[in-house]
């Protein structure tokens, strides 16, 4: 089966990239909520303008 990096409608915040992206590398998705809330207040608006664009780009499970 390949894998694939979407979205997740039934499992999102606010628009279910942390959730595809935990699940995309198997992680638990808290924890990849709270790196990515650690990592954007450590990088500025890098991770947060990013975060955007991957709203945009990834297709809706």
């Amino acid at each position: 089966m390949e894998k694939k990096l979407v979205r997740l409608a039934n499992d999102k915040k606010l628009g279910g990239v942390c959730a595809g992206l935990a699940r995309y590398f198997g992680m638990d998705v808290s924890i990849m909520r709270v790196a990515y809330l650690i990592l954007t207040i450590l990088t500025g608006s890098l991770l947060f303008w990013l975060y955007l664009i991957l709203w945009i780009v990834l297709p809706q499970e």
